[in-house]
């Protein structure tokens, strides 16, 4: 195996591009560069975007069986799902610093748009402590159905966007991909149901 392969496969080298971004982010912040209301976009637009990566390997998988960079990708998936949580709690933590104290986060909660963001969040957080091999262990065929709330917190992220920026088409562009995609596993998965029915 060539250098390069070995970095490529390191966990390191995945979770060191993973938090790229978020060093940038938070340079901005200790320098005064980046207020928190600055930060706020690019960190939930980081947690949105690796969610939907994750969510993504598994079609992408079955699109491409015979290839290898989709098991790659899925032997690695939790990275991308953990990534996604980083970026959502950075950007809950520059939302409470922005607004600065407790009851004006009590208060702003009662919009729709933020209460919607909120409930994405607390999702997140049992998806991303069981992202785990000790979790899977102990939760053995509970934990699948508790991953797929991830679909759940995903509505919920695609409302919060929706209704916190009014633009459509921008969400659209990140979670139109990801439609397709499981929509085309649902088609596989009938399929494959339907020819064993008929066997």
């Amino acid at each position: 195996m060539g250098g390069i392969q070995r970095l490529v496969n390191s966990p390191f080298f995945l979770w060191a591009l993973l938090a790229l971004p978020s060093i940038g982010m938070l340079s901005a912040f200790a320098s005064g560069s980046g207020s928190p209301h600055d930060l706020l976009h690019p960190t939930g637009e980081f947690a949105t975007r690796f969610m939907i990566i994750a969510m993504m390997i598994t079609p992408l998988r079955m699109m491409f069986p015979t290839h290898r960079w989709p098991l790659w990708l899925m032997s690695r998936r939790r990275y991308f799902g953990v990534a996604a949580f980083g970026y959502a709690m950075l950007h809950v933590i520059f939302y409470v610093i922005d607004l600065g104290t407790l009851s004006e986060v009590l208060v702003d909660a009662l919009k729709l748009s933020i209460w919607t963001g909120w409930v994405a969040f607390l999702i997140f957080v049992p998806l991303a402590l069981t992202s785990n091999d000790f979790a899977v262990k102990k939760l053995r065929q509970a934990w699948k159905p508790l991953q797929r709330w991830v679909y759940v917190a995903a509505v919920f992220t695609l409302a919060h966007w929706i209704f916190l920026e009014y633009e459509l088409g921008a969400a659209l562009v990140h979670f139109v991909p990801l439609a397709v995609l499981e929509g085309y596993r649902l088609v596989r998965n009938a399929q494959t149901s339907k020819a064993l029915v008929n066997a």
